[in-house]
């Protein structure tokens, strides 16, 4: 079987999206894992895009190891350029999960998208070991160095530690184990994030479940702020700086949602043999 596909990345976090709304094409969790495979066409995330329900687009979307997730800030503003290429539409809606996530194309490969209401009161939220306090998580192996974590959910779950120096993390050891912790059911995102200045800037060095170690992440850069303003860290309004760029986001505590702004690449179409 060969099909059209297009490969996309936002600041380095790159996605393979298929189009389902013509070509009903299904593969399974093994094919997903080759795909995703760097040796082979390689992703972070693949997105499937279904049809269209009451002028909203449901999206799927896929870890490199091929289980499912419920977000993919990145991923959902890339898919959002791509179906506004079809007819010059400004606005697009997304449904990821149970989401809606309104975007905006605001200029040539800059998208703002709202992520919805972050998760941060209850464990089952999260979702976190019942009983656990979502604003300060105890991981025994990390207490020491780090202190305790502060867990988000924005579509998936995130645990983010506040450090002096981000990039000194060795999170390609520290990450599996913390993915993987008994605390987390649904395993867990690990970001660590650097306040440089002013309350209005992060350095994020980030650990996606199913994923490994990312260039960059929508989801997680959202929780670090949501956590970093909550804790009086940073502003509500903040920039999340990767190696490849920076995003912008936008947290108001009153019970709003998140918004994420930031560049998409070029739409590149490939062809894909399974």
């Amino acid at each position: 079987m060969e099909f059209k596909a297009y490969k996309m990345d936002g600041l380095g976090n790159d996605f393979v999206i298929i189009d389902r709304r013509k070509d009903d094409v299904s593969l399974t969790k093994e094919q997903i894992i080759k795909i995703g495979n760097r040796s082979n066409v390689g992703f972070d995330q693949i997105i499937f895009i279904e049809k269209k329900v009451d002028d909203v687009f449901p999206i799927k979307i896929y870890n490199s190891d091929g289980v499912e997730v419920g977000a993919c800030g990145n991923g959902s503003r890339c898919v959002a350029y791509l179906i506004s290429k079809e007819n010059n539409q400004r606005f697009i809606n997304l449904k990821a999960d149970k989401t809606i996530l309104e975007a905006e194309i605001l200029n040539e490969k800059n998208v703002r998208i709202d992520m919805g209401l972050p998760k941060f009161d209850k464990a089952e939220e999260i979702p976190l070991k019942e009983g656990l306090n979502p604003r300060n998580v105890s991981i025994d192996f990390l207490e020491k160095e780090y202190g305790n974590g502060y867990c988000v959910n924005v579509g998936n779950p995130h645990i983010i530690y506040f450090v002096k120096d981000c990039e000194k993390v060795d999170i390609k050891k520290i990450g599996p184990k913390v993915e993987n912790h008994h605390f987390f059911p649904e395993r867990v995102n690990l970001t660590f994030a650097e306040v440089l200045d002013d309350f209005k800037n992060i350095k994020v060095n980030v650990w996606e479940r199913g994923a490994g170690q990312t260039k960059a992440c929508g989801t997680a850069a959202c929780a670090a702020v949501v956590a970093g303003y909550i804790n009086q860290l940073t502003e509500k309004n903040c920039k999340v700086h990767f190696k490849e760029g920076t995003l912008e986001i936008d947290f108001d505590m009153g019970g709003g949602p998140v918004y994420m702004t930031g560049p998409v690449s070029n739409i590149k179409e490939i062809r894909l043999k399974i």
